[in-house]
């Protein structure tokens, strides 16, 4: 009868550590040592950051300061223009404008400005007027065509607004300005405007050439 022979498995150094990973070499770091130069270099980059935020926000604060500056001297032009442009609304309006416009067959027996709203917004600087008839005066320092173009689109508005409200006055349209070229002032003519300008210590009104434009 044969025998078994019992075979014993044996492992070997190199298979025991076949399986097994190396093991990390451990590398020491070197921790830099802060030295009192370090601190004296880190505290004048700070103090040089501080420096330099603060000039950062003076500059700010001086360019607030010539803003506001600046507004305040636009804002004391304008009010200078609006005086301006007021004293030379109440010198071309005087009491004796009337009195030009008879030569022309107009009688008118007083001088007012009017504020027109309800959805039809226009302001009139001045406006001659007697019981049948108004005349519409547009003031300007400088006339340009864009200022005639409007007047007319502001005579419409006028009209509008008189239709809704039952004036049926005629209203006749005029612009009065201190610079007028002849480019300007015949633009104006054209459309029917009479023109009022300076002349010498007086005023002048010229008649439209062919028709007046009523309204």
């Amino acid at each position: 009868m044969p025998f078994k022979t019992t075979m014993k498995k044996t492992t070997t150094n190199a298979q025991k550590t076949k399986g097994l990973k190396p093991a990390k070499k451990q590398v020491k770091k070197t921790v830099k040592k802060v030295t009192w130069d370090d601190i004296q270099t880190g505290f004048k980059e700070i103090e040089k950051a501080q420096k330099d935020a603060w000039a950062a926000i003076r500059e700010t604060q001086q360019a607030h300061k010539e803003t506001e500056k600046a507004i305040k001297e636009t804002q004391k032009n304008i009010g200078g223009i609006n005086r301006s442009l007021g004293s030379m609304v109440e010198h071309i309006l005087t009491p004796g404008l009337p009195q030009k416009f008879k030569k022309f067959g107009y009688s008118f027996t007083r001088i007012a400005n009017y504020k027109y709203a309800e959805g039809v917004w226009a302001q009139i600087d001045g406006m001659l007027e007697n019981g049948t008839q108004a005349m519409a005066v547009e003031v300007k320092f400088t006339l340009r065509q864009t200022d005639i173009d409007d007047h007319i689109v502001r005579m419409e508005k006028v009209r509008k607004f008189a239709d809704e409200n039952g004036d049926k006055r005629q209203f006749i349209g005029a612009i009065a300005a201190i610079n007028i070229d002849e480019s300007a002032r015949n633009y104006a003519l054209k459309k029917g405007l009479f023109v009022i300008e300076p002349s010498g210590e007086d005023v002048k009104v010229t008649k439209p050439e062919n028709e007046v434009k009523v309204w």
